[in-house]
């Protein structure tokens, strides 16, 4: 398990740069944590500790953005509004766990009976308005 304590979104996007140099091809991170919790400023600073050219942002409305400006891409996934198997079926979800890439999932939640066994799941909870504990764990973590 590794454990941090992020001061501001910066420190958030900063660790998660330096988490990234452990992610490798088909990897999956499941984030748990609340809305403003950071999720998106850590999927920034994954992008870059992958070295990914995009810009990131929430994908919301899309379900899915791919950052694939680098040698590892990145598939950030918002599973907000997905409420059934049909559903998630058609985000095409499950052709992109066959593409090699690291999958950040936001509201992991809502698909937690289709996510393989060996998914990482990443945790953000408020301590206050600026301060987050970030929580991984996993089978390598």
């Amino acid at each position: 398990m590794i454990e941090f304590t992020s001061h501001s979104t910066e420190e958030t996007e900063q660790f998660a740069q330096r988490f990234a140099a452990q992610l490798k091809p088909g990897d999956i991170i499941a984030c748990v944590g609340g809305m403003g919790m950071g999720k998106t400023a850590f999927a920034r600073g994954l992008a870059q500790g992958l070295g990914l050219g995009d810009d990131v942002s929430s994908p919301t409305f899309a379900l899915v953005h791919e950052y694939t400006q680098g040698s590892l891409p990145l598939y950030h996934f918002d599973m907000y509004r997905v409420n059934s198997f049909d559903e998630l079926y058609s985000t095409g979800f499950f052709d992109y766990l066959e593409l090699g890439g690291v999958l950040l999932i936001e509201w992991s939640e809502n698909i937690s009976g289709a996510l393989p066994p060996n998914t990482i799941t990443l945790t953000i909870q408020r301590v206050d308005n600026h301060t987050r504990h970030i929580t991984i764990e996993g089978e390598r973590f």
